[in-house]
């Protein structure tokens, strides 16, 4: 769909004072205007896409600011007002004794076409929260996404709407939100308690949110999404590690907590005994960055990108625009390295697949250039054999490391994340270059999964074959994750692993 923009730009030129009207519509980009500034005892301003302005050069006066106040809505305790039946906000600044001294009068619009960027997300029924900095169009495309999921999806949508932003001052929403539903707010203090009782009396399948920023929202906000419902929200914070830093909205993202781990357990784990993670699912399924009115970052999966950015790690991010021809482009904003065909991949199928965790790309694939070696590095955890961490992230405990432990991958923990340890560790693992390929690791790390099987079914031990040192001590890795004893005996190359039930007492 094109863009198509309304604004009542006539409405909002009528409640300003004559003088000042009279020079606003002698402006040849009036259609950028975004917002007039009246302050007392300055000369008032406009603002515009790109430029501002001094409309006159007179200061604005007290009757100046009585004859605004006179044609619009009433305030409330949040101090904002508008124009019925119009997407205008004007919001006061008042002194001590409550006395209006400055507006700010901005223009509201409504942009039909504005979520092409990201209406596969909204239209896909996972809930969708917002980021952006103010003016950047976060509540513009929140109106729309009210109305394409009401028209086009045909969903029962009711809008929160705690400032009238969404659908317009008065009792009568603004036709830009279509057929979805609006609950007004009477005071912003209750913001919350309207998102449950719209759950609760309306049952609708999708609500939609402006400004989640205090904690009983975000409580509210996932209570709601428990029940099923979708959320469409937006939030404080112009980026996601923003979200995560603020502690009155990070349970939005799945809250972070510190766990304290017994003795034996930090012991066995190798880390500190209070590391950070994740607490529970995140609220929102996926986080929309609005980098610009028509360019996004999206992170598609919340949870992942929570716990790469607890680890210290940049998240995955798909970044969408639209082009001079409205075309929706996509690119992914972190493509380390490009991920040959499958069927050129026949020489690196026989080297480990490594996923690094909190180790420098750049520094181990020069190392591994140094040493003539071609490292096999993947993006995606499930496609790894082995995960390579260092020590210091390894302690914190995070959330990949429990997924690689889960899927009884191997990992080598790094001393440091320099060159020697790097070079030490790449000898280590090309050493089986020769002789180890990559069925053969595989069928070492199957071999090892199968003995302890047979061994936690009854058998009393089950011997391995001969392998180098570094599988050896995976298969050690293995064993011990599964509550077994394990020990190496003979001599090289003979050398190999036997796994066993260790005898209580």
């Amino acid at each position: 769909m094109q863009k198509v923009i309304t604004d009542d730009m006539d409405a909002l030129l009528d409640i300003l004072p004559p003088q000042i009207k009279k020079l606003l519509v002698q402006q040849k980009d009036i259609k950028e205007l975004l917002e007039v500034v009246l302050d007392l005892g300055r000369a008032p301003e406009a603002r515009f896409t790109g430029r501002e302005i001094v409309l006159n050069s007179k200061e604005v006066e007290e009757t100046d600011i009585d004859y605004v106040v006179a044609r619009i809505g009433s305030f409330g305790e949040d101090n904002r007002a508008g124009i019925e039946r119009t997407l205008h906000r004007i919001s006061a600044i008042r002194n001590r004794r409550g006395r209006i001294v400055g507006l700010t009068c901005r223009v509201g619009r409504a942009v039909y076409g504005t979520i092409k960027v990201i209406e596969d997300l909204v239209q896909s029924g996972k809930s969708v929260l917002l980021l952006g900095r103010p003016g950047v169009g976060k509540t513009t495309m929140l109106r729309e996404v009210a109305r394409v999921l009401a028209d086009d999806a045909d969903k029962r949508v009711i809008i929160v709407d705690t400032s009238n932003e969404i659908a317009g001052d008065g009792d009568i929403p603004h036709p830009a939100i279509g057929h979805a539903r609006r609950m007004q707010v009477a005071v912003p203090s209750l913001q919350h308690a309207v998102m449950i009782e719209a759950v609760e009396n309306h049952m609708p399948e999708v609500i939609v949110i402006d400004e989640i920023g205090t904690e009983l929202e975000a409580m509210a906000a996932r209570t709601i999404a428990e029940r099923g419902v979708q959320l469409v929200g937006t939030a404080h914070g112009n980026t996601l590690d923003n979200l995560m830093m603020n502690p009155t909205l990070a349970d939005l993202i799945g809250g972070i907590q510190s766990v304290t781990l017994g003795d034996e357990e930090a012991r066995r784990r190798g880390t500190q005994k209070s590391i950070l993670e994740r607490k529970s699912p995140p609220t929102f399924n996926i986080v929309v960055e609005i980098q610009e009115r028509d360019r996004v970052a999206i992170h598609p999966d919340v949870g992942e990108a929570a716990d790469a950015l607890l680890r210290g790690l940049p998240p995955s991010t798909e970044v969408r625009w639209l082009d001079e021809d409205g075309e929706v482009k996509i690119e992914k904003a972190i493509t380390e390295k490009a991920k040959p065909a499958k069927s050129k991949r026949t020489e690196k199928e026989a080297s480990p697949r490594i996923y690094l965790f909190g180790v420098n790309r750049s520094r181990i694939l020069q190392t591994g250039h140094d040493l003539h070696v071609n490292l096999d590095i993947v993006d995606n955890l499930h496609e790894a054999t082995i995960l390579i961490t260092s020590r210091n992230y390894y302690r914190r405990r995070p959330q990949k490391v429990r997924d690689a432990e889960n899927a009884r991958l191997p990992i080598y923990v790094l001393r440091s994340n320099t060159p020697p340890q790097m070079r030490q560790l790449i000898s280590t693992l090309y050493s089986m270059k020769d002789n180890i390929k990559a069925d053969n690791f595989k069928s070492a790390i199957n071999e090892a999964e199968e003995a302890i099987e047979q061994v936690s079914e009854g058998q009393e031990s089950v011997e391995l074959s001969p392998q180098s040192s570094y599988i050896r001590r995976l298969q050690h890795i293995i064993a011990q994750r599964n509550d077994l004893a394990s020990h190496s005996f003979g001599k090289d190359p003979n050398r190999r692993v036997k796994i066993y039930k260790e005898q209580p007492g």
